[in-house]
């Protein structure tokens, strides 16, 4: 691995994240707010940073090796959280510095988790730069990266292995440069659909980008307290469902649809898999609150129908506290939380294609205890999946939980209840945003420990990343020559 190529590459990534800083200014400007000092001295220091660090090291090695991919994605989004957290920093937005890098990790990763207690009192240009933040990290400031790398003589595969979620890292062009640059096409062209549709709504601008930012994001941050809820509109909740929904599929298949072949989505068995796990989950939850609370079964629909859809894509807005509702929607949710949107997405937690290929496994065993003989190879769709697939697919499912359950232990041992434990660790590493018990949909993350925020950043950080990606950094392996 070549310290001076990473440090090259964290720079530029700081020159980026510098650029992105001065949106947030602007936007500070136009409201007259007094928070433009503080958002000038964040783009002064991270681009300061960039440079020395881009300029002194730009005669680095430009071919990547696998473990230069992997050191550069790592610590190019622990930078990205350092500097982001800057300008909550200089403008006093929280109180206490683990806040502050608490709210920029749930930003990056998309997790939507807040320490903020009151939301709507916070400045015009913190609060776009909070869902700017999650904009940027939904499809991957490492794949933005990308689409310029070739510019300045840098191979990128290596990276794109590294960045993009999925057991296969979908390539719509034979350049890793030129699929970065489609995928961040469609982003852009639906993230300016979901704006108009949005102001049609009757959102205001600065609303309907917001939302817009952290809806194609799955991240959930929203300007308003009580999230899309705010706004008592039908009309806005569905078009905040689809859109969701839209942003928990594989980008990849959406380029495809969009160039004329929109039977490319159903064909794909883990978008039929995603589109039916949504489409049961909703029939259960409606049902249960039809017989459970008063209203009539369209209001137990819509309402079903968003939570399902924003908790299974990781998104996280809510337009109720559904901690009010019966058990069973509530734990129902919670499952929803470990299988999340679909590879290639901005979707988090472990992914609708593993869990497939995890069921289909389980039923190929149970197959072979009866047919001992049969050869009977796992697909996906008309394609077996290989062996190799399956170890990595079973290896992250075994790490995903081990995590889960030793930072479930690890929260419980710092005073917090068994439900808030658990989903407060299941929401982190997900990257989903609202939990059960004390950080339900109608709490906050600002009164836990500080002991216990560290490490849901953590478990933000492993959830985004993909577990491997970041935990193999823990190996001396890793370091040797």
């Amino acid at each position: 691995m070549s310290p001076s190529t990473l440090l090259n590459l964290l720079g530029f990534l700081n020159l980026l994240l510098a650029g992105a800083m001065v949106f947030p200014l602007l936007v500070n400007w136009i409201y007259g707010e007094p928070h433009g000092r503080a958002f000038l001295f964040s783009i002064a220091l991270t681009a300061l940073s960039g440079l020395v660090m881009f300029l002194l090291f730009k005669r680095s090695p430009r071919d990547l090796t696998f473990r230069d991919g992997i050191a550069i994605v790592s610590f190019g989004w622990i930078s990205a959280i350092f500097f982001g957290a800057l300008p909550y920093l200089f403008t006093g937005t929280f109180g206490s510095l683990v806040d502050v890098f608490f709210e920029a990790a749930s930003g990056f990763t998309t997790t939507g988790s807040t320490v903020m207690t009151d939301i709507q009192k916070n400045s015009h240009g913190v609060l776009f730069w909070r869902a700017l933040t999650q904009w940027l990290g939904g499809m991957g400031i490492i794949l933005l990266s990308l689409a310029i790398l070739p510019f300045l003589g840098v191979g990128g595969m290596q990276l794109y292995k590294a960045e993009v979620p999925g057991p296969a890292a979908d390539r719509l062009r034979p350049k890793i440069s030129q699929t970065a640059r489609i995928l961040w096409e469609v982003y852009l062209l639906i993230s300016g659909i979901e704006v108009l549709v949005l102001l049609a709504g009757g959102m205001n601008l600065f609303d309907a980008i917001c939302h817009t930012f952290t809806t194609m994001a799955t991240g959930g941050f929203s300007p308003k307290n009580e999230s899309i809820e705010f706004y008592r509109s039908p009309f806005i909740e569905y078009a905040v469902t689809i859109f969701m929904f839209v942003a928990g599929a594989n980008f990849s298949l959406h380029y495809l649809a969009l160039r004329g072949n929109p039977k490319v989505l159903w064909q794909d068995p883990e978008f039929r898999f995603y589109a039916g796990v949504t489409f049961v989950s909703t029939g259960l939850i409606t049902f249960n609150l039809w017989s459970h609370l008063p209203g009539n079964l369209l209001e137990s629909f819509r309402l079903a129908l968003f939570q399902v859809v924003s908790i299974q894509t990781t998104t996280g807005y809510t337009t109720t506290d559904f901690e009010k509702w019966p058990v069973f929607s509530q734990y129902l949710l919670l499952a929803l939380m470990f299988i999340g949107g679909c590879a290639g997405s901005t979707g988090g937690s472990i992914k609708c294609v593993r869990i497939y290929v995890l069921i289909k496994q389980g039923a190929r065993e149970l197959y072979r205890l009866v047919h001992p003989h049969a050869v009977a190879p796992v697909k996906l769709g008309r394609k077996a999946v290989s062996q190799e697939t399956l170890n990595g697919i079973m290896s992250l499912f075994f790490l995903y939980i081990g995590i889960f359950l030793g930072c479930s232990l690890a929260f419980s041992l710092l005073g917090a209840d068994f439900l808030t434990s658990v989903s407060a660790v299941a929401t982190a590493l997900g990257n989903v945003g609202p939990g059960l018990g004390a950080v339900g949909p109608a709490g906050h993350f600002a009164y836990l420990p500080v002991a216990s925020k560290w490490i849901l950043i953590a478990c933000m950080l492993f959830g985004r990343l993909e577990i491997y990606t970041l935990l193999i950094l823990l190996f001396p392996e890793f370091w040797r020559k």
